[in-house]
């Protein structure tokens, strides 16, 4: 069998005191939070304002067992309480619609307490940057939950590509296709596809905030390079949609590479298919989630290899995120646990006044999120210039 592991830094310590804002009833990523962050039993959830009205807030407390005092109808009020009281919350998981995401961030910053913050950053560029000021002021943790950095062999893949096993990378391929919203689903009352496809909610970005940024902080996040211009084709198929529903982007790196990028919402017959491709002068890596724990390594002129999650050929930064031995499936909500781990591993080391495991550093932060803000600006104004080169801003 092997040995059973546990999340990263989930020895016996005091568990951090976590308040959620948003991810009432209803709410499917609110719940992916609480199972992440329950997983290696590094938090405990005792305050939220899980929605902007009161009834619901109210009754998703009850639900939760949080304490009737501590169960808010307002983000400003949470913030303002858990921070004068003097066993309130260490941090905050936001789980709202986008349009929620700079308010919140910035009050409990402000605060004093850490952040743990769903993607997109802000629905603007001008928001993310602001942010980035007080988030930078603050010196507080502050994690961007881009969930596909917490599988195991993503960063096995990143310390390859880093480690120069690869050689110098000259292209990369990524692709997020769904099909969820081929079909007007927004008109039928379905609550996840109203605010992701209401500019007023989800910003100017639809598919492209949604998963897109995914795919390009995946892009990031795996080789180390830097984007420095795009193309990019920003369509809308379904008629009367108010934001994207797929978009293509060629993209030029720091280091001479070249990308290709697409996300699609109405690509028919694919589910949640992430898949990256990663070519370098002397070999290549090649990564699915629909086949999460392999990683397929090809050096030019040998035969394939198939790496396996805590199998051999395992690296460090692959172990450090496993918890079951090779042969085990791991799957979505070990990946999204395996950042709550990390965060939780980097705000303990702060109450306790020392360095922070450096394998738990690897969680998106604001520099992250900024990144992923001026990349959809930059998108969406190269879509509007009919698909002309557009450098992306610095």
């Amino acid at each position: 069998m092997g040995e059973l592991r546990m999340g990263a830094g989930s020895n016996a310590k005091r568990k951090l005191r976590l308040g959620m804002v948003g991810g009432g009833r209803g709410a499917f990523i609110g719940a992916v939070h609480r199972m992440a962050s329950r997983l290696d039993d590094r938090y405990e959830l005792l305050a939220g304002a899980f929605s902007s009205e009161a009834g619901r807030a109210r009754a998703s407390g009850r639900e939760l067992g949080i304490a009737r005092n501590r169960t808010y109808t307002t983000y400003q009020e949470m913030a303002d309480k858990e921070s004068q009281r003097e066993d309130g919350i260490d941090v905050v998981s936001i789980v709202t619609p986008n349009n929620v995401h700079f308010g919140p961030a910035k009050a409990f910053t402000q605060a004093g307490i850490h952040v743990i913050l769903d993607k997109p950053l802000t629905t603007t560029l001008g928001e993310a940057i602001a942010l980035e000021k007080i988030v930078r002021k603050s010196r507080l943790i502050f994690g961007l939950t881009h969930t596909y950095t917490g599988y195991p062999m993503v960063r096995q893949a990143r310390e390859m590509a880093l480690g120069g096993e690869l050689g110098k990378v000259r292209l990369v391929q990524v692709e997020y296709p769904q099909d969820w919203l081929t079909r007007p689903l927004e008109k039928t009352g379905n609550k996840q596809a109203q605010w992701r496809t209401d500019p007023k909610r989800s910003g100017l970005a639809g598919a492209l905030g949604d998963i897109g940024s995914h795919a390009y902080n995946l892009v990031c996040f795996a080789t180390g390079l830097r984007c420095e211009a795009v193309a990019a084709d920003v369509h809308t198929f379904v008629p009367g949609r108010r934001v994207d529903d797929n978009v293509h982007v060629l993209m030029r790196f720091g280091n001479g590479a070249k990308g290709i990028l697409w996300a699609s919402q109405v690509a028919v017959g694919c589910e949640n298919d992430l898949r990256l491709r990663v070519f370098g002068e002397k070999a290549s890596l090649e990564w699915s989630q629909a086949n999460m724990n392999y990683l397929k390594f090809s050096r030019y002129g040998e035969p394939h290899q198939r790496l396996s999650r805590s199998g051999p050929g395992s690296t460090a930064a692959g172990a450090h995120a496993s918890r079951l031995p090779a042969g085990h499936p791991e799957g979505y909500i070990e990946a999204f646990a395996q950042l709550y781990s990390d965060l939780a591993e980097q705000i303990s080391a702060g109450i306790e006044r020392r360095r922070p495991d450096a394998a738990s550093l690897l969680v998106p932060g604001i520099a992250e999120g900024v990144a992923g803000m001026r990349f959809i600006d930059a998108v969406l104004r190269s879509s509007r210039r009919k698909s002309a080169w557009t450098r992306i801003t610095t």
